[in-house]
């Protein structure tokens, strides 16, 4: 059995207030295309998205990145074609809120992911080289085969993004895929 993990693909994390920019944008037909196909297959597909408090002094990531993904704000709002997508499939897609990189870290994740017999997850969004890679790093510490789809990740950090993807590989014996 396997899943799909869309990680943060926000509003602000494409154009707001950390955006990936273009990279990001570039990735919005495939991320897209793969909820689609996992949703359709019955796999179930996760929506992992970063949820921070306003003026939350206390956080780690405070002192490393700006304010972003706000509770309430507009910038947690899927971005673009997923956003619609997800307005159409919500009822067959799990929403879960996270408060640190990795999906894994203080979330249910792993508890719905053994309950289903899921052995195999599938990873897209963003950042390949922060969220996507902490979620990937975890995912392998609990024994989880791990497929990362290169056309549906991407960063803001283009040096970043390239050594995430060589991780994935051969740390992490993940297999990288992209569409053909």
């Amino acid at each position: 059995m396997k899943a799909l993990i869309a990680i943060d693909y926000t509003v602000d994390f494409i154009v707001g207030k950390l955006p990936c920019g273009q990279p990001g944008i570039d990735i919005e037909e495939r991320i897209t295309e793969l909820s689609d196909r996992f949703v359709k297959n019955g796999d179930f597909v996760v929506m992992a998205v970063d949820l921070h408090e306003e003026g939350d002094a206390y956080h780690p990531e405070t002192k490393l990145f700006p304010p972003h993904n706000i509770r309430g704000t507009e910038g947690r709002r899927l971005y673009g074609k997923l956003g619609d997508w997800y307005e159409r499939h919500r009822e067959r897609v799990y929403w879960m809120d996270k408060t640190r990189y990795s999906a894994f870290c203080g979330t249910d994740l792993e508890q719905r992911l053994r309950a289903r017999g899921i052995t195999e997850l599938h990873l897209a969004g963003v950042c390949t080289d922060i969220c996507v890679l902490h979620t990937a790093v975890d995912a392998y510490n609990r024994g989880y085969a791990i497929v990362v789809h290169e056309d549906a990740v991407a960063s803001f950090n283009p040096q970043g993004h390239e050594w995430a993807l060589g991780h994935f590989r051969g740390v992490l014996g993940a297999e990288v895929v992209r569409q053909a």
